[in-house]
């Protein structure tokens, strides 16, 4: 399998077991703001699903044609109806939810050929690859992942977790 897309699959391999590891931390530690006014590590979990699930379906099908792409949510409404769900389901639910879109993402980048992995398109103005374009989505999930070890750790929940 060619690197790039190796690099993002096993990304999001490991970021499944790290999510799938909040299963054991307590409702009040799943609860628990980043910092006062933050989001909680659920909403966190929360709002990566509906993400993921706009990039299968309004992304990845349209890169490579010469159509344009469908707009993009509004992102705030989109968070913030992400945020509420995760409040109003159990930590259980969240989590699988985030397991499963996740695992039909990865699923629809294996069959993805190893050259188009390189190959340009464009979002808007913007000139990127298709490892570019998943690269900055791994960053992003680092960022937020680091933020839950971060704040789990200042409350004993969990060691730090170096391999996401």
């Amino acid at each position: 399998m060619y690197h790039d897309k190796h690099q993002i699959i096993s990304h999001y391999e490991k970021s499944i077991v790290f999510v799938e590891s909040l299963a054991n931390i307590t409702e009040e530690q799943w609860c628990t703001p980043l910092e006062p006014g933050k989001w909680t590590v659920a909403e966190i979990i929360g709002h990566l699903t509906p993400w993921d699930e706009f990039v299968l379906t309004q992304r990845l099908p349209f890169l490579f044609i010469r159509e344009s792409l469908p707009k993009g949510p509004a992102v705030e409404e989109m968070n913030a109806s992400a945020s509420y769900n995760s409040c109003v389901q159990s930590k259980e639910e969240t989590i699988a939810n985030f397991i499963n879109q996740r695992h039909q993402l990865m699923n629809a980048l294996h069959p993805i050929d190893d050259q188009q992995w390189q190959k340009s398109f464009k979002i808007g103005t913007s000139e990127l690859t298709l490892y570019g374009y998943f690269a900055s989505l791994v960053d992003h999930d680092l960022h937020h992942f680091s933020q839950i070890q971060k704040v789990l750790k200042n409350v004993g929940a969990i060691k730090w977790i170096s391999s996401i």
